[in-house]
């Protein structure tokens, strides 16, 4: 499988809707590649992604 890039909104939708009111919108619009798509990913992989998503946001806001 080739690799997918897509926003991180429609992965939290599809895959993990509860935590979409907690997300800023800066993070839903995050691009993220997924090395073997979006159909293998589970639960608890949405919510590692949007951790990391998170942390990276919030790492971004130091450094400026």
């Amino acid at each position: 499988m080739e690799m997918e890039t897509i926003k991180l909104s429609n992965i939290v939708q599809k895959l993990a809707p509860e935590l979409y009111p907690f997300l800023k919108k800066h993070e839903l619009e995050s691009m993220i590649v997924l090395r073997d798509g979006v159909e293998i990913l589970e639960h608890h992989d949405v919510v590692d992604i949007v951790h990391h998503s998170i942390a990276e946001h919030q790492k971004r806001l130091y450094l400026h």
